[in-house]
């Protein structure tokens, strides 16, 4: 019999909501798909989400075997919460969804968007024919997040991180590249308004951001 917690459905798609379907369960995986993060780091990326929301959210997950509780080694020894093995294996479904929801025609425009949202949105959105050829790494840096972006050949690594030597080094904040990447406002104009800065090769960064088509939006 379903009730408050549990659609009561023997589906396995029924199933799979029962464990990850709750309000913002989708989005702690999301947010923890580029490696473990302290819960500081998780409010910081969910702001609409509150502490206890997502204290709530993180304990549903660790018991349904998708988070689990970690330490990292010494001079750290902070506490992290990271996915396990069988939830790693969300980040198909999620990227999918991504890439579905992207082409929605009542998409919000303009509305707040994280730093690891644009990194899975940059491998997401990735174009690979237009990539052939093309070889470089580039260090982008959204406020206190760095992020790895190495092309190579129609392929594209993101990762959390810094990179030593890169070509070019971003430094921005999230809702600026984003309108650069997808909402029509140009690199020169951001660079000129002091909301992008550059250091490096600013071609290869000219190449980069054509790399990311916006999506074609759905019949309605």
């Amino acid at each position: 019999m379903a009730d408050e917690r549990t659609y009561g459905d023997g589906c396995a798609i029924a199933h799979g909501l029962d464990l990850v379907g709750e309000r913002w369960g989708l989005l702690v995986v999301r947010e923890l798909l580029l490696g473990p993060k302290r819960f500081t780091d998780l409010r910081r990326g969910l702001p609409n989400a509150s502490p206890n929301v997502i204290s709530g959210r993180l304990r549903e997950l660790e018991r349904a075997g998708v988070v689990r509780r970690d330490k990292l080694p010494p001079p750290a020894s902070a506490r992290v919460y990271e996915l396990t093995e069988w939830g790693r294996e969300l980040e198909g479904i999620v990227m999918s969804l991504g890439r579905w929801a992207a082409r929605s025609p009542s998409q919000p425009r303009g509305a707040p968007i994280g730093a690891d949202s644009i990194a899975l949105a940059l491998r997401a959105r990735f174009d690979s024919h237009a990539a052939k050829r093309l070889r470089a790494t580039h260090e982008l840096r959204l406020g206190e997040d760095r992020f790895r972006i190495a092309v190579s050949d129609g392929a594209i690594e993101v990762a959390r991180g810094s990179t030593d030597r890169p070509d070019a080094t971003i430094d921005t904040d999230a809702d600026t590249l984003a309108a650069v990447l997808w909402d029509g406002r140009s690199l020169t104009d951001a660079q000129r308004a002091g909301q992008v800065r550059i250091e490096g090769d600013r071609a290869a960064v000219e190449r980069l951001v054509r790399l990311f088509p916006v999506p074609e939006p759905a019949v309605r």
